[in-house]
């Protein structure tokens, strides 16, 4: 993160073009928060976005499942991609019930996530924590070095400060931040792309943008593939202002297509189709 203002993440926020792309997704989330559907059905669309935010996030990690053998699966055991997918899963129930606890202690709440998505795929010493010196990271997306153990302490450290002491900086913007930072240090031995598009979905339910959690970002990262995901992480890695702002627009887009997603949800329910 580059600038030095007092408020940094409210700096970003007046990087050119990025005050569109949260005009943009906040006209987005009213639109759907305003469906008729939601009035009456509001738990079937939160539980379907999590879902298909879950099989989203499996997707950006290398596990590329049809929806509907998500929904149908109840065993994720035995090969490395039911891993991650039945990690996902949990990490999408898990975000809502951390809320409290991120706004109080986000390192805790990181240290939950990855010992909710790496338990019985990593040994019991290494999950849950940060990793030390000379551990290796597996995180198949996200190919640029690794800061060491020291820096990733210390920049842990400083986003938990940015995130406790408050920002005036829209939830697009913070978020956009929480989860660029995470896959920056991958502090985690594993499972570092899951938690930290979970992140993000703490941050945007947190901030009141989506506070029934409804619009998955997760959806709209894996709709707009890979190589854009990579590309647009790459300009946050830059530091630089147009680097910055292409990250944090492409989140926004990811936002929108999430809504897309839960619009057509409401749309399906309002014709008894789902």
């Amino acid at each position: 993160m580059s600038t030095t203002a007092s408020d940094p993440l409210s700096a970003l926020g007046a990087l050119p073009g990025v005050a569109d792309a949260v005009d943009s997704v906040r006209k987005a989330v009213d639109r759907v928060y305003g469906h008729r559907v939601m009035r009456r059905r509001s738990n079937e669309v939160t539980a379907e976005a999590a879902l298909r935010g879950a099989r989203g996030s499996a997707a950006l990690s290398g596990a590329d499942w049809n929806l509907e053998e998500v929904r149908r699966r109840t065993d994720f055991g035995g090969d490395g991609e039911a891993h991650v997918i039945g990690a996902a899963l949990r990490l999408t129930a898990e975000a809502g019930q951390l809320l409290s606890i991120w706004r109080q202690s986000p390192l805790r709440v990181l240290a939950r996530l990855h010992l909710v998505a790496a338990s019985g795929a990593a040994p019991d010493d290494a999950v849950g924590r940060p990793r030390l010196a000379g551990e290796p990271v597996d995180e198949p997306l996200i190919e640029v070095p690794l800061p060491d153990a020291d820096e990733v302490a210390g920049r842990l450290e400083g986003l938990s400060g940015l995130i406790l002491s408050g920002t005036a900086a829209p939830a697009l913007v913070t978020a956009a931040v929480v989860h660029g930072e995470l896959l920056a240090l991958r502090p985690f031995g594993s499972y570092n792309g899951l938690v930290a598009r979970t992140a993000e979905r703490i941050v945007l339910i947190g901030s009141g943008l989506d506070p029934k959690s409804i619009c998955p970002a997760e959806v709209g990262h894996a709709e707009q593939g890979r190589a854009a995901y990579v590309a647009a992480f790459e300009g946050y890695l830059s530091g630089t202002p147009d680097g910055m702002a292409a990250w944090i627009a492409h989140c926004g887009r990811s936002v929108e297509l999430g809504v897309r997603e839960s619009t057509a949800v409401c749309e399906a329910l309002q014709r008894g189709a789902a």
